[in-house]
């Protein structure tokens, strides 16, 4: 039996509101798709053929949320906000964006949308669908289609090749026959995106899909990949040694194994193979494998760099790319579960106490992917992690304000502030992550002493 949407009260009271007054209104878009899919109905939006200026006189509170292109706020009782969107249609269009005008039918409105799914509308009080080219018999089918000539429907605007791989992955729909070879056809123009159109997309993968991997891997078949991400592209293929692991299926399946409210480690986890390739696209350390064990620094600081660099090219923000980079630095790959303790101060010091849990997020899924794949043994990872915890929990002294003595004192000894000071105290730092117990003020003042004197 088909299911049908059941419309919040405050729904069906803007749509008879509208409707008393003389205007046609239904329910649009993602409500009424995912409801017909058994999901959260989420959002719910009206189309209507009233103009925006009679939507503001028929409701005491609204925001003009998008006037320009037919889009009003209703401010309902609930003090819920509802988007009401005059009916529209294209008159031109130019693969990035239209030019619309309002319509008179529903029909019209629902003839410019992108894919049949997304072109069924719902009548909140009579209870009654619109259908005009099959979207329910889609859903029941598993099957993504677009509306009308797939090929004119990505040209109007190429954000659609990325909408319908989302769509696919997140919802399980295979993309009918026309529609893929249409979509693929468009991969070639993706650049013309803008680049904060392309981050939402990766965005909205990333934090509503339960297995991120389904909508990404379509990047990577359909040639997105390679137009938009072509550093992830290089990765694809590398095999990590003794498994014969591809480590861009393992950076998808990582992102599978960490929360959909973390999209930013998901992100983390995403790029964290980066540093295996060269600008260019060149596997280094080891050719075409990665070696066994933890990336060296140099892995770790290229993943990072790379990492920041796309990041910046999508417009994140600044606090987000430090966020993704300072977690990358640290390693995607644990420490060795038997590194001595001054080693895993270091590594503290290096890496910053605040990013810890996300890089255990990030060691943890891994270990759990490498135990379902491969029957590894998660106890190492398990071992360092407490290691670690159990060093933080001393509060060992792990930045340079933390010592026992700072700039003043350097200056109380005679010392002129400049470069120097910034490498006496970093010689202090090393011998106070060796032995925590020297962070005491007599033994580095001495130990500055010695310092000045090797140096001459």
């Amino acid at each position: 039996m088909e299911r049908r949407p059941s419309a919040p009260g405050f729904v069906r009271w803007v749509t008879r509101t509208l409707e008393d007054a003389g205007y046609e209104t239904w329910a649009v878009g993602g409500a009424v798709r995912n409801t017909l899919l058994g999901l959260p109905s989420g959002d719910w939006d009206l189309a209507t053929r009233a103009p925006p200026a009679v939507v503001r006189r028929l409701f005491p509170r609204t925001v003009p949320v998008g006037i320009a292109h037919g889009t009003v706020g209703v401010l309902t009782r609930e003090g819920v906000l509802l988007e009401v969107t005059t009916f529209r249609r294209d008159v031109e269009t130019f693969g990035r964006h239209a030019v619309v005008e309002f319509a008179d039918t529903l029909l019209e409105d629902l003839s410019r949308r992108d894919f049949t799914v997304n072109a069924v509308a719902w009548h909140p009080v009579r209870e009654e669908f619109q259908d005009p080219f099959g979207g329910r018999a889609d859903l029941a089918a598993g099957l993504l289609r677009a509306v009308g000539v797939a090929s004119r429907r990505f040209s109007e605007d190429y954000l659609r090749v990325l909408r319908g791989l989302r769509f696919s992955g997140r919802f399980g729909l295979r993309i009918e026959r026309d529609t893929w070879e249409a979509l693929c056809r468009a991969t070639t123009h993706l650049g013309a995106l803008s680049p904060e159109r392309v981050r939402e997309e990766l965005m909205k993968i990333l934090s509503e899909d339960v297995r991120p991997s389904g909508a990404l891997a379509l990047y990577g078949i359909s040639g997105a990949l390679e137009v938009l991400y072509p550093e992830l592209a290089a990765v694809r293929g590398l095999q990590r040694r003794g498994t014969g692991e591809d480590l861009w299926v393992r950076s998808l399946l990582t992102a599978d194994l960490l929360p959909a409210h973390r999209p930013s480690l998901r992100l983390t986890a995403l790029l964290q193979n980066l540093g295996h390739t060269t600008q260019d696209g060149v596997p280094v350390e080891g050719g075409a494998t990665w070696g066994e064990g933890a990336p060296g620094a140099g892995v770790n600081a290229r993943t990072r760099d790379r990492a920041a660099g796309l990041m910046i090219r999508l417009r994140f923000s600044n606090a987000e790319v430090r966020e993704v980079a300072g977690v990358l630095e640290a390693g995607a790959e644990p420490l060795p579960a038997e590194s001595a303790p001054a080693e895993l101060r270091r590594w503290l010091h290096r890496v910053g106490p605040e990013r810890f849990p996300a890089s255990a997020r990030l060691w943890i899924a891994g270990a759990r992917l490498d135990r379902l794949r491969h029957e590894g043994d998660p106890a190492p990872v398990v071992k360092v992690l407490r290691r670690l915890r159990g060093e933080l929990r001393k509060s060992p002294p792990l930045r340079t304000e933390d010592l026992a003595v700072n700039g003043r004192d350097l200056v109380a000894m005679g010392l002129k502030p400049g470069p120097r000071f910034g490498k006496i105290l970093a010689s202090l730092m090393e011998e106070v992550l060796e032995d925590p117990t020297l962070n005491r003020r007599e033994q580095l003042l001495e130990a500055v002493e010695r310092w000045l004197e090797e140096e001459g």
